[in-house]
């Protein structure tokens, strides 16, 4: 007869979760390793109350924000290689429907993190209860289901005995290197609390393996004989990279073959930015150096790569006749993509292989091709120093002479964190990466507001190094509250809070379309309705220092050195507030050296719409569809 112990459902939950584990490389990690939460009457009975009961088995997070909550998760995950994540439990209603924008960005970042939205009575006892959204149409709807489309798994468990193959689903997708990102298990109230009797086997430690799956060897036959056939080849490195760990052996094949090796915003950091192969960020926020390769490049090597806009140049970049693409990747979707060769496999998997393949002295890129490259990008680190140099170091810095001031400071040890505004395209330009994870860009969904909470996620799984989150005005607007959190905890976070008056990047890219900066900047009414009168009276530092922060105020560049070291040595949650000098302007970085299709009005009256609108359809017309 199978032994059982009587629990109930959130108490068997966390139970389960707490002996779950994953394994790579012979590296064992605990699969879940903490909670974070809010309560409301959706779950402050169930989980609520078993995340007590079981408090020496599973860690728990006092969230202030949802979506933000999620957002920490993420960052935790990310910092620990996707081989550990982080559960968020929440209430029914808003606290639900405020995970979803986390659980876009999890999914479309392939970061697992794992959701316990509470859920309306599974009996419907006491329909309509508070906050449940009723549907004529269907009894079995409820605001949850608006995770179903950015979770890739979802289950809601509406009897006990449904959470034991649920749960196991749900660990097996987070530990999917393909398939992970968000998975939410929707919890109806009264199930939560309901006793059942469970096997004891299911509360029986589970290691879930992580594949590196190798190349099918017909399809590694032909990426060899492409590598053999190119002459101006072009490795793209993207998050896969990362997540594979496969920094050291793409070092090691493009030392080996000079290949030139730019990188996406996920990928940046797979080589340090003074490894002789790698030319920077690729694309729209990429570096001349690596565009212009792009542009002239016979074969491109994608691995671990998306291929979005940002890194296509809105599929205006590669510009030569007859260009291939040769995409090592572990999911078959994005190897498929741009009609290029296909390599399924594991990034170290794979590129291990190759180099097999092709054999030591088998290939290498002409000599006058690495001269071509390193010279350019001479010229282009050049123009960083350019950036990064402040002549007068008692006057108000740009943004670039920001980021020229942390990186006199840091060393391979600093990990930044940034996701939306004009930071990105100045990092992903500008900065020197001096380990594998010292770049923590979440670009694929570039959400607003990201930046704090992930810096504590990774805080937590990184506790002994410095972590940066570099905020403009408008995310920090978004979601400041989380540093109450990181107060609360004594997680000691570092902030660089930069203030110039407005969405900036959107600023700029307004004025580009023709829309004239409308509705980006933070200044009061002017006589004519717009946005364009005095800069707001607010005060962000005095913001940050209420919700407990220590606040470090620098009005100029010399007073910026001082605050970031003072801030680096820190032990307490710490913030760096500048004014930039540029507070109309995207940031006085170089500009784009690659399009990013946005489109632009096809009528109007306004001449900077028209003039906007005849500069588009020229970049549209060199837009190529690779067949």
């Amino acid at each position: 007869m199978t032994s059982t112990t009587r629990l109930t459902v959130a108490q068997a939950l966390v139970r389960f979760l707490s002996v779950q584990y994953t394994e790579r490389d012979g590296v064992r990690r605990r699969l879940i390793d903490a909670t974070w939460g809010i309560f409301g009457h959706g779950n402050v009975a169930g989980l609520g109350q078993a995340l007590i009961e079981y408090a020496d088995e599973m860690s728990y997070h006092q969230g202030r924000n949802e979506q933000s909550m999620v957002h920490a998760a993420v960052g935790y995950a990310r910092q620990s290689n996707r081989l550990s994540a982080q559960a968020v439990t929440t209430s029914i209603g808003p606290g639900a429907t405020n995970l979803v924008t986390g659980a876009a960005l999890a999914t479309i970042n392939h970061l697992p993190v794992l959701l316990f939205p509470g859920d309306t009575f599974a009996t419907r006892v006491a329909d309509p209860v508070l906050q449940q959204l009723e549907v004529p149409y269907a009894g079995d709807v409820s605001v949850n289901d608006c995770l179903r489309p950015v979770s890739k798994y979802f289950d809601r468990i509406t009897r006990p005995e449904a959470l034991i193959p649920a749960s196991l689903n749900a660990m097996r997708v987070l530990a999917d290197p393909v398939e992970t990102g968000a998975v939410t298990l929707a919890l109806p109230q009264d199930v939560q609390a309901e006793a059942y009797d469970w096997p004891d086997e299911f509360f029986a430690e589970r290691t879930w393996y992580v594949r590196r799956p190798a190349a099918d060897p017909a399809e590694l036959a032909e990426a060899v004989r492409a590598v053999r056939a190119a002459k101006r080849p072009l490795i793209i490195a993207g998050g896969g990279v990362h997540h594979s760990r496969a920094e050291a052996a793409l070092a090691e094949f493009a030392s080996a073959t000079g290949i030139p090796v730019a990188s996406t915003q996920a990928g940046k950091g797979s080589l340090n930015h003074d490894h002789p192969q790698d030319v920077g960020g690729i694309g729209h926020t990429g570096t001349a150096t690596a565009d212009e390769l792009a542009r002239l490049a016979d074969l491109v090597i994608g691995i671990g790569t998306r291929y979005t806009d940002f890194t296509t140049g809105s599929h205006t970049l590669f510009e030569r006749p007859g260009v291939r693409f040769l995409n090592l990747n572990i999911g078959a979707y994005d190897g498929h993509k741009l009609a290029g060769q296909p390599l399924i496999a594991d990034a170290r998997a794979g590129l291990t292989a190759l180099a097999r393949e092709l054999g030591p002295d088998a290939y290498r890129v002409t000599a006058s091709y690495i001269a071509e490259y390193r010279e350019d990008k001479e010229r282009w680190e050049q123009r960083v120093d350019a950036c990064y140099e402040a002549e007068e170091p008692d006057v108000r810095p740009t943004q670039p002479q920001v980021l020229g001031a942390l990186d006199e400071i840091v060393d391979e040890s600093d990990i930044l964190i940034n996701a939306a505004g004009s930071l990105p395209g100045d990092l992903h330009k500008l900065w020197r990466t001096r380990s594998f994870d010292q770049y923590h860009l979440e670009y694929g969904y570039s959400c607003m507001g990201y930046e704090i909470p992930a810096a504590i996620g990774v805080k937590l799984a990184a506790p002994d190094r410095p972590v940066w989150a570099l905020v403009g005005d408008g995310t920090y607007l978004m979601m400041p509250t989380e540093i109450v959190t990181a107060v609360q905890e004594g997680i000691a976070i570092k902030v660089v809070l930069i203030q110039n008056h407005g969405y900036a990047s959107i600023g700029g890219l307004s004025e580009s379309v023709g829309g004239e900066r409308f509705g980006t900047a933070y200044r009061q009414q002017a006589d004519d309705g717009t946005y364009t009168g005095r800069p707001l009276p607010v005060d962000l530092a005095a913001n940050a220092a209420s919700l407990g922060m220590r606040v470090l105020r620098a009005k100029t560049v010399s007073d910026l050195r001082e605050a970031l070291a003072v801030a680096r040595a820190a032990d307490t949650p710490t913030c760096v507030y500048v004014e930039t000098e540029t507070a109309d302007t995207v940031s006085g970085a170089p500009p784009a050296q690659a399009w990013w299709d946005v489109p632009v009005a096809a009528t109007a009256t306004r001449s900077s719409a028209v003039k906007a609108r005849e500069l588009y359809e020229r970049h549209v017309s060199t837009r190529r569809r690779h067949l």
